[in-house]
Protein backbone atom coordinates (compact mmCIF):
# COMPACT_ATOMS: atom_id res chain seq x y z
CA UNK A 1 0.00 0.00 0.00
CA UNK A 2 1.37 3.15 -0.88
CA UNK A 3 1.96 6.29 1.63
CA UNK A 4 -0.64 8.45 -0.18
CA UNK A 5 -3.47 5.64 0.87
CA UNK A 6 -2.81 4.47 4.11
CA UNK A 7 -2.66 8.56 4.85
CA UNK A 8 -6.17 8.26 2.85
CA UNK A 9 -7.70 5.35 4.68
CA UNK A 10 -6.32 6.82 7.85
CA UNK A 11 -8.25 9.81 7.33
CA UNK A 12 -11.59 7.81 6.31
CA UNK A 13 -11.45 5.76 9.55
CA UNK A 14 -11.08 8.37 11.96
CA UNK A 15 -14.31 10.35 10.27
CA UNK A 16 -15.94 7.32 10.63
CA UNK A 17 -15.58 6.76 13.72
CA UNK A 18 -16.05 10.52 14.92
CA UNK A 19 -19.48 9.95 12.95
CA UNK A 20 -20.53 7.24 14.91
CA UNK A 21 -19.00 8.42 17.98
CA UNK A 22 -21.66 11.17 17.21
CA UNK A 23 -24.54 8.67 16.39
CA UNK A 24 -23.83 7.05 19.63
CA UNK A 25 -24.27 9.89 21.67
CA UNK A 26 -27.35 10.97 19.92
CA UNK A 27 -28.81 7.86 20.30
CA UNK A 28 -28.45 7.75 24.19
CA UNK A 29 -29.59 10.86 24.81
CA UNK A 30 -25.92 12.00 25.87
CA UNK A 31 -26.07 14.89 23.45
CA UNK A 32 -29.44 16.50 22.97
CA UNK A 33 -31.48 15.55 20.37
CA UNK A 34 -32.79 19.34 20.08
CA UNK A 35 -29.35 20.17 19.93
CA UNK A 36 -28.13 18.27 17.39
CA UNK A 37 -29.74 15.12 14.93
CA UNK A 38 -27.69 12.19 15.02
CA UNK A 39 -25.92 11.46 11.93
CA UNK A 40 -28.12 9.27 10.06
CA UNK A 41 -31.18 11.63 10.54
CA UNK A 42 -28.47 14.26 9.05
CA UNK A 43 -28.02 12.24 5.79
CA UNK A 44 -31.88 11.44 5.77
CA UNK A 45 -33.18 15.10 5.81
CA UNK A 46 -30.84 15.97 3.44
CA UNK A 47 -32.06 13.24 1.11
CA UNK A 48 -35.59 14.96 1.93
CA UNK A 49 -34.29 18.58 1.10
CA UNK A 50 -32.31 17.85 -2.17
CA UNK A 51 -35.48 15.29 -3.31
CA UNK A 52 -38.03 18.04 -2.97
CA UNK A 53 -36.36 20.15 -5.12
CA UNK A 54 -37.22 23.25 -2.26
CA UNK A 55 -33.18 24.06 -2.15
CA UNK A 56 -32.49 24.18 -5.67
CA UNK A 57 -32.69 27.43 -6.30
CA UNK A 58 -30.76 28.34 -3.71
CA UNK A 59 -28.17 25.36 -4.86
CA UNK A 60 -27.70 27.23 -8.13
CA UNK A 61 -27.44 31.09 -6.66
CA UNK A 62 -24.64 30.07 -3.98
CA UNK A 63 -22.78 28.00 -5.99
CA UNK A 64 -22.37 29.97 -8.66
CA UNK A 65 -21.56 32.95 -6.96
CA UNK A 66 -18.83 30.61 -5.10
CA UNK A 67 -17.44 29.97 -8.17
CA UNK A 68 -17.30 32.72 -9.81
CA UNK A 69 -16.21 34.44 -6.54
CA UNK A 70 -13.34 31.40 -6.65
CA UNK A 71 -11.97 32.12 -10.58
CA UNK A 72 -11.36 35.93 -9.85
CA UNK A 73 -9.68 35.30 -6.64
CA UNK A 74 -7.34 32.60 -8.75
CA UNK A 75 -6.75 34.79 -11.27
CA UNK A 76 -6.19 37.86 -9.20
CA UNK A 77 -4.14 36.28 -6.38
CA UNK A 78 -1.87 34.62 -8.94
CA UNK A 79 -1.53 38.46 -10.70
CA UNK A 80 -1.22 40.15 -7.36
CA UNK A 81 1.60 37.89 -5.89
CA UNK A 82 3.73 38.23 -9.33
CA UNK A 83 3.00 41.70 -9.21
CA UNK A 84 4.50 42.13 -5.68
CA UNK A 85 7.17 39.39 -6.15
CA UNK A 86 8.66 41.56 -8.44
CA UNK A 87 8.20 44.82 -6.81
CA UNK A 88 10.63 44.33 -3.18
CA UNK A 89 9.74 47.51 -1.70
CA UNK A 90 5.94 47.04 -2.28
CA UNK A 91 6.40 43.46 -0.85
CA UNK A 92 8.13 44.74 2.49
CA UNK A 93 5.43 47.46 2.59
CA UNK A 94 2.11 44.97 2.07
CA UNK A 95 3.34 42.18 4.13
CA UNK A 96 2.31 43.09 7.59
CA UNK A 97 -1.03 43.79 6.17
CA UNK A 98 -0.91 40.43 4.36
CA UNK A 99 -0.62 39.17 7.99
CA UNK A 100 -2.99 40.68 9.81
CA UNK A 101 -5.51 40.62 6.59
CA UNK A 102 -7.73 37.83 8.75
CA UNK A 103 -7.75 39.30 11.58
CA UNK A 104 -10.63 41.34 10.35
CA UNK A 105 -13.98 39.31 9.36
CA UNK A 106 -14.64 40.40 5.55
CA UNK A 107 -18.52 39.65 6.04
CA UNK A 108 -18.76 43.09 8.15
CA UNK A 109 -18.63 45.05 4.96
CA UNK A 110 -21.07 42.98 2.95
CA UNK A 111 -23.63 45.88 4.21
CA UNK A 112 -21.41 48.56 2.66
CA UNK A 113 -20.94 46.50 -0.93
CA UNK A 114 -25.23 46.04 -0.78
CA UNK A 115 -25.37 50.18 -0.35
CA UNK A 116 -22.93 50.68 -2.95
CA UNK A 117 -24.00 47.54 -5.38
CA UNK A 118 -27.53 46.36 -4.50
CA UNK A 119 -28.89 43.37 -3.51
CA UNK A 120 -27.44 41.21 -6.28
CA UNK A 121 -25.25 38.83 -6.69
CA UNK A 122 -22.15 41.47 -6.98
CA UNK A 123 -21.73 41.92 -3.51
CA UNK A 124 -21.51 38.17 -2.51
CA UNK A 125 -18.97 37.65 -5.26
CA UNK A 126 -16.80 40.86 -4.23
CA UNK A 127 -17.38 39.13 -0.54
CA UNK A 128 -15.96 35.74 -1.54
CA UNK A 129 -13.29 37.02 -3.83
CA UNK A 130 -12.46 39.94 -0.85
CA UNK A 131 -12.10 36.07 1.54
CA UNK A 132 -10.18 34.68 -0.57
CA UNK A 133 -7.84 36.32 -2.70
CA UNK A 134 -4.83 37.18 -0.04
CA UNK A 135 -4.63 33.27 0.52
CA UNK A 136 -3.96 33.35 -3.13
CA UNK A 137 -1.34 35.74 -3.08
CA UNK A 138 0.51 34.51 0.00
CA UNK A 139 0.82 31.10 -1.65
CA UNK A 140 1.87 32.60 -4.99
CA UNK A 141 4.56 34.77 -3.04
CA UNK A 142 5.52 31.66 -1.26
CA UNK A 143 5.62 29.29 -4.45
CA UNK A 144 7.79 32.30 -6.45
CA UNK A 145 10.43 32.18 -3.90
CA UNK A 146 10.36 28.84 -4.23
CA UNK A 147 11.42 28.63 -7.89
CA UNK A 148 15.23 28.02 -8.08
CA UNK A 149 17.13 30.92 -9.86
CA UNK A 150 18.72 28.69 -12.58
CA UNK A 151 15.07 28.38 -14.01
CA UNK A 152 15.16 31.77 -14.61
CA UNK A 153 18.29 32.13 -16.17
CA UNK A 154 17.48 29.10 -18.68
CA UNK A 155 14.69 31.26 -19.75
CA UNK A 156 16.72 34.06 -20.50
CA UNK A 157 19.22 31.92 -21.87
CA UNK A 158 16.54 30.81 -24.42
CA UNK A 159 15.00 34.43 -24.85
CA UNK A 160 11.55 34.17 -23.28
CA UNK A 161 9.36 37.17 -22.97
CA UNK A 162 8.15 37.88 -19.14
CA UNK A 163 4.88 36.33 -19.87
CA UNK A 164 6.12 33.34 -21.45
CA UNK A 165 9.01 33.36 -18.91
CA UNK A 166 5.82 33.43 -15.76
CA UNK A 167 3.37 30.78 -18.13
CA UNK A 168 5.53 27.97 -18.92
CA UNK A 169 8.83 27.91 -16.32
CA UNK A 170 7.91 29.96 -13.14
CA UNK A 171 4.01 29.07 -12.67
CA UNK A 172 4.72 25.13 -12.93
CA UNK A 173 8.10 25.46 -11.16
CA UNK A 174 5.64 26.89 -7.94
CA UNK A 175 2.50 24.43 -8.50
CA UNK A 176 2.69 22.98 -5.24
CA UNK A 177 2.62 25.99 -3.64
CA UNK A 178 -0.34 27.24 -6.17
CA UNK A 179 -2.10 24.19 -5.40
CA UNK A 180 -2.60 24.79 -1.59
CA UNK A 181 -3.53 28.32 -2.36
CA UNK A 182 -6.34 27.37 -4.72
CA UNK A 183 -7.30 24.70 -2.13
CA UNK A 184 -7.64 27.56 0.60
CA UNK A 185 -9.08 29.90 -2.32
CA UNK A 186 -12.05 27.49 -2.88
CA UNK A 187 -12.25 27.04 1.15
CA UNK A 188 -12.38 30.92 2.04
CA UNK A 189 -14.85 31.81 -0.92
CA UNK A 190 -17.15 29.08 0.36
CA UNK A 191 -16.60 31.03 4.04
CA UNK A 192 -17.48 34.19 2.81
CA UNK A 193 -20.13 33.99 0.40
CA UNK A 194 -22.07 31.48 2.76
CA UNK A 195 -21.60 33.88 5.86
CA UNK A 196 -22.59 36.90 3.52
CA UNK A 197 -26.16 34.94 2.50
CA UNK A 198 -26.30 33.53 6.26
CA UNK A 199 -26.26 37.16 7.87
CA UNK A 200 -28.29 39.49 5.09
CA UNK A 201 -28.56 38.14 1.78
CA UNK A 202 -32.67 36.88 1.05
CA UNK A 203 -31.80 33.96 -1.03
CA UNK A 204 -29.17 31.19 -1.03
CA UNK A 205 -27.88 28.49 0.99
CA UNK A 206 -26.82 30.37 3.66
CA UNK A 207 -29.83 32.31 3.85
CA UNK A 208 -32.12 28.80 3.51
CA UNK A 209 -29.40 27.68 6.68
CA UNK A 210 -30.65 31.00 8.37
CA UNK A 211 -33.85 30.56 7.52
CA UNK A 212 -34.32 27.17 8.77
CA UNK A 213 -32.88 27.80 11.91
CA UNK A 214 -34.50 30.63 12.93
CA UNK A 215 -37.94 28.59 12.52
CA UNK A 216 -36.45 25.75 14.36
CA UNK A 217 -36.06 23.70 11.85
CA UNK A 218 -33.69 21.79 12.65
CA UNK A 219 -34.23 18.97 10.05
CA UNK A 220 -33.72 21.32 7.26
CA UNK A 221 -30.65 23.22 8.41
CA UNK A 222 -28.85 20.07 9.35
CA UNK A 223 -29.41 18.54 6.03
CA UNK A 224 -28.24 21.79 4.61
CA UNK A 225 -25.41 22.29 6.50
CA UNK A 226 -24.38 18.52 5.77
CA UNK A 227 -24.45 19.01 2.11
CA UNK A 228 -22.56 22.30 1.89
CA UNK A 229 -19.89 19.99 4.04
CA UNK A 230 -20.37 17.35 1.51
CA UNK A 231 -19.78 19.51 -1.61
CA UNK A 232 -17.09 21.49 -0.01
CA UNK A 233 -15.31 18.34 0.82
CA UNK A 234 -15.97 16.71 -2.49
CA UNK A 235 -14.14 19.91 -4.06
CA UNK A 236 -11.29 19.87 -1.88
CA UNK A 237 -10.49 15.97 -2.63
CA UNK A 238 -10.84 16.56 -5.72
CA UNK A 239 -8.41 19.48 -5.97
CA UNK A 240 -6.15 17.11 -4.02
CA UNK A 241 -6.59 13.94 -6.30
CA UNK A 242 -5.33 16.96 -9.15
CA UNK A 243 -2.72 18.33 -7.39
CA UNK A 244 -1.11 15.09 -6.78
CA UNK A 245 -1.57 13.52 -10.34
CA UNK A 246 0.05 16.61 -11.02
CA UNK A 247 2.87 15.72 -8.92
CA UNK A 248 3.54 12.62 -9.98
CA UNK A 249 3.91 14.03 -13.71
CA UNK A 250 6.28 15.98 -12.15
CA UNK A 251 8.91 13.02 -10.98
CA UNK A 252 11.12 11.91 -12.86
CA UNK A 253 10.61 8.37 -14.74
Amino acid sequence: MSRSAAVFGVRVLLVASLVMLLELLCRTGIVNAMSILPPSEMVAAMMTVLASGDATEAMFRTFSTVGAAFALSVALGILMGALIHDLPRLRRAIDPVLASYYSVPTFVFYPLLVALLGLSMAPLVLLGVMSATPAMVVSTLAGLDSVAPVLRRVARVQRLGPVRTLLNVVLPAAAPALFGGVKLALSYALIGVIAGEFILSGSGLGYAISFAYQSFDNSAMYGLMLFVLLVAMTANGLLYVWEGRLARRRQPG
